[in-house]
């Protein structure tokens, strides 16, 4: 065959490959059998050898995978993928509902109903239609670059059809149908290999594998549920989904638009009891507002979308015996108690362990060694003992004694008053809080070094490593002496820690594993104080000041400073060059400075996100309600009558779009 010919043959087999990958995959109607299928298939992958050149990155040819080995790169989101708030309470749900009719003030609304995938998160982006990235949820703000790995799985097409947008994102799950999964395990027995706890779990891993042919072996699925683009080709989050479905995505069959909070009550009904014959696992419903300008009104917090939640279905539940009881040491010193148990099948997986959470839980339940109790999962990795059949309990059953002195080190265990759990205070000196402390250190929100469990205990166990400033210590010599190291692998470590230097003072304030100081009360930290020095000096009644730091926050910083053993480690990564100031941040201009805004109302030009940001870029501060102080009310189309009314009451200026744009460009 010639080569002009070749190149039209490959472009028509291509199209009609991936035709009946949509039909099959997408509208579960197959219009050509199997073996055409394939004879179409093996057509293309002879003529893609005799015209190497010819092959497409995207041919659906490569959707077996390659065997080259990869190695995920992060990438940032270009919109953070937030979580969803979430209930298990229709009371709840109907306050959900009253919020959201209070914000629209008046307005008719509907909700589109979905099922909510018990699976793995993407995001999934589109160029001139073709897929040229695929990133996993990460921490919301950026994820591992899975992009092969996708394009191994048959129910994502690797080139949309119809009249896509220039560019455009879905998001959505990437999921282990039950079929799958039970193959899947079935291989996995045969070969000796452990069996994936439940089809979530199995999706995920197979996800992250480095052959993304092994991926392709795994029958992943997918349901992609949100579309982001600026083109404007829809009004509404329900109208999104079925042009998504026009152009090849496989979006979810089960979505239900409905108009009052009875009606989603009743689809969440219908689908309590039907989810158990579903051919993959699902959690709960998810409840949008389905129009896009009230879901602009209605705005964000930072972590969640006002406009959606999550009804989640109540976990399910089971009997067994509890056979013994060890208590875990965390890395701030907190004992947890886990009942081991007489295996039992729950929620799709074998349990042998659940939490008994402290010592108060087991004198609630007044737990002995071989009770009947009833376990539940709710969501937890860990389940949890939620009660006891006390008809069922040996006549001189044991009771559950708490421990007094730590498993780990011998000490004796303090509880503090207003505490629900028990503390081992040697925390300097305690194995698992020496480890617990350095591998929240290393964490990926934390300082990101490239290492895990196993490396830091031989570290602390050769005595290489006593403390999180140790790490900046060590030496490739050291490294290469050990079982666990080559020298690329010293190396890599060495380059990691050396990197983590430029981590900023937020993060290196988290890591530093202050209790109660998590990830977002440390960036609010970070950006009030301004330095670690400053922070340090800091008295109870100042820190209370700043937003998010309550009283135990507080106390817990000021304990933490007065350990001379956390202030010599503090003056070690002082020395060894850590970001322990916050970087100034640019502003754009200072036209704003001073001036408190509001912002109502559906904008043209701009969404409420991006006059957000170009008030903080030009000096102002966003506030969410009108007052006397409040300098203006940036007004758009839509405004919520009550606010309008407010700012004229109070005389406050309401200005428009085009006016603040006036104003930040003076």
């Amino acid at each position: 065959m010639e080569y002009q010919q070749a190149k039209e043959r490959i472009g028509i087999l291509s199209n009609v490959l991936n035709q009946h990958n949509y039909n099959y995959y997408v509208l579960s109607q197959p219009t050509i059998s199997d073996y055409e299928y394939d004879q179409f298939l093996k057509e293309l992958e002879t003529l893609e050898k005799a015209f190497p050149e010819l092959q497409s990155a995207n041919s659906p040819t490569l959707r077996v995978g390659s065997d080259l080995q990869q190695n995920f790169v992060q990438e940032a989101h270009e919109k953070p993928m937030l979580s969803l708030g979430n209930t298990y309470s229709l009371d709840e749900l109907k306050q959900f509902d009253q919020r959201i009719n209070k914000a629209l003030e008046g307005q008719e609304y509907s909700y589109s109903c979905e099922l909510k995938y018990d699976g793995t998160s993407i995001s999934i982006i589109y160029e001139h239609g073709i897929l040229v990235k695929a990133v996993t949820r990460g921490d919301g703000s950026k994820g591992d670059n899975v992009t092969a790995n996708i394009r191994t799985i048959k129910s994502i097409p690797l080139q949309l059809q119809g009249d896509f947008p220039e560019k455009v994102e879905f998001r959505g799950e990437i999921i282990l149908p039950h079929q799958a999964f039970r193959e899947l395990n079935e291989q996995r027995l045969e070969i000796g290999e452990q069996q994936f706890a439940n089809p979530r779990n199995a999706a995920s891993g197979s996800l992250k594998l480095q052959n993304s042919s092994e991926v392709a072996k795994r029958g992943l699925d997918s349901f992609l549920y949100y579309v982001l683009t600026n083109e404007k080709k829809f009004s509404s989050h329900f109208e999104s989904i079925q042009k998504a479905k026009q152009w090849g995505i496989k979006t979810p069959d089960i979505i239900e638009k409905h108009n009052n909070i009875e009606d989603v009550f009743r689809f969440i009904e219908y689908w309590d009891s039907e989810r158990h014959h579903l051919p993959f696992d699902i959690d709960g419903i998810v409840i949008k507002v389905d129009d896009f300008q009230q879901q602009e009104i209605l705005g964000l917090t930072s972590k969640t979308p006002r406009w959606a939640i999550s009804y989640k279905f109540k976990a399910e539940q089971a009997f067994t015996e509890i056979l013994s009881v060890d208590y875990q040491v965390g890395r701030t010193g907190a004992i947890t108690p886990v009942a081991n148990l007489s295996p039992v099948h729950l929620a799709g997986t074998t349990v042998k362990r659940a939490s008994m959470h402290n010592a108060d839980q087991i004198a609630l339940h007044n737990l002995h060694l071989l009770d009947t109790v009833i376990i539940e999962k709710g969501g937890e990795i860990i389940p949890k003992i939620v009660g006891v059949d006390i008809k069922k309990r040996l006549q001189n059953a044991e009771p559950v004694k708490f421990i007094t002195h730590c498993p780990e080190c011998g000490s004796e265990l303090i509880r503090e008053d207003g505490e629900a759990k028990h503390f081992c205070p040697n925390s300097n000196a305690c194995p698992p809080q020496i480890k617990g402390k350095i591998e929240h250190f290393v964490s990926r929100k934390a300082m990101n070094i490239a290492t895990g469990e196993a490396t830091i205990d031989v570290l602390v166990e050769q005595g290489l490593i006593h403390n999180i400033a140790d790490l900046y210590r060590l030496k490739k010599e050291d490294l290469i002496l050990l079982d666990r190291f080559a020298e690329k692998s010293a190396d890599n470590l060495i380059q990691s820690i050396d990197e983590s230097r430029n981590v900023p003072f937020s993060r290196v304030l988290f890591a530093l594993g202050i209790r109660f100081v998590g990830e977002t009360v440390a960036k609010k930290i970070a950006s009030s104080v301004g330095s670690l020095e400053q922070l340090q000096n800091m008295k109870y009644e100042e820190l209370t000041a700043i937003e998010e730091v309550g009283e135990k926050i507080a106390q817990s910083i000021v304990q933490y400073f007065k350990e001379p053993t956390n202030l010599n480690i503090v003056d070690s990564l002082k020395s060894f060059g850590l970001q322990l100031k916050e970087k100034s941040r640019e502003t754009k201009g200072q036209q704003l400075i001073g001036k408190s805004i509001v912002i109502s109302g559906v904008f043209e030009r701009h969404s409420r996100d991006e006059l957000k940001q170009l008030i903080e870029d030009f000096g102002g501060k966003n506030i969410s309600s009108i007052s006397k102080q409040t300098s203006f009310l940036l007004a758009g189309d839509k405004i919520g009558p009550s606010k309008l009314d407010k700012a004229e009451k109070l005389g406050v200026n309401i200005i428009s779009e085009a006016d603040f744009e006036a104003l930040i460009s003076d």
